[in-house]
C-alpha cells in the first residue's frame, strides 16, 4: 500500500513538470501499455477488463485530438487517423479482436518513434 502511495507521487509529479512534447510521449507510451493489457485479457477471456482497456485507449485517444494544434497543416491528417485508429477500438471491442488491436497499437508505436525523434531534433536546435 505505502509503495503504491509512492509510485502514485510519483506519477504526478511527472505528469506535473512534464512538457507538452513529453506528454504526448507519455499519451503514446500509455496507449501502448493498454493496448497490451487488453490483447492480454482477450487472450484470457476476460471481457470486462478488456472493455475497460480499450476504452482507456480511446480516452488516450480523445486526449491526443483535444491538443492537436491545428494551426498546422498535418493536424487534420493527425485527426483523420486518430479518427480511423477509434473507430479500429470500437470494433476491436465490440469483436473483442486482437488483430485489430495489434493494429492500432502498430499505428502508437509509429507516432512514440517519430516523436521520440521530432523531441530529440527540437532538443539539438535550441
Amino acid at each position: 500500500m505505502i509503495q503504491s502511495a509512492a509510485q502514485n507521487t510519483y506519477k504526478q509529479n511527472q505528469f506535473g513538470t512534464a512538457t507538452p512534447e513529453e506528454l504526448t510521449l507519455m499519451l503514446y507510451e500509455g496507449a501502448i501499455v493498454f493496448i497490451k493489457r487488453a490483447k492480454q485479457a482477450i487472450q484470457d477471456n476476460n471481457s470486462n477488463q478488456a472493455h475497460n482497456l480499450i476504452t482507456r485507449v480511446q480516452d488516450i485517444l480523445s486526449e491526443l485530438i483535444i491538443t492537436l494544434d491545428r494551426k498546422y497543416p498535418i493536424a487534420e491528417n493527425m485527426l483523420l487517423l486518430y479518427d480511423y485508429m477509434n473507430s479500429r477500438l470500437i470494433e476491436a471491442n465490440i469483436k473483442k479482436d486482437r488483430a485489430v488491436l495489434d493494429e492500432v497499437e502498430g499505428f502508437f508505436q509509429e507516432f512514440r518513434e517519430t516523436w521520440k525523434q521530432a523531441m530529440i531534433l527540437a532538443r539539438a536546435q535550441k
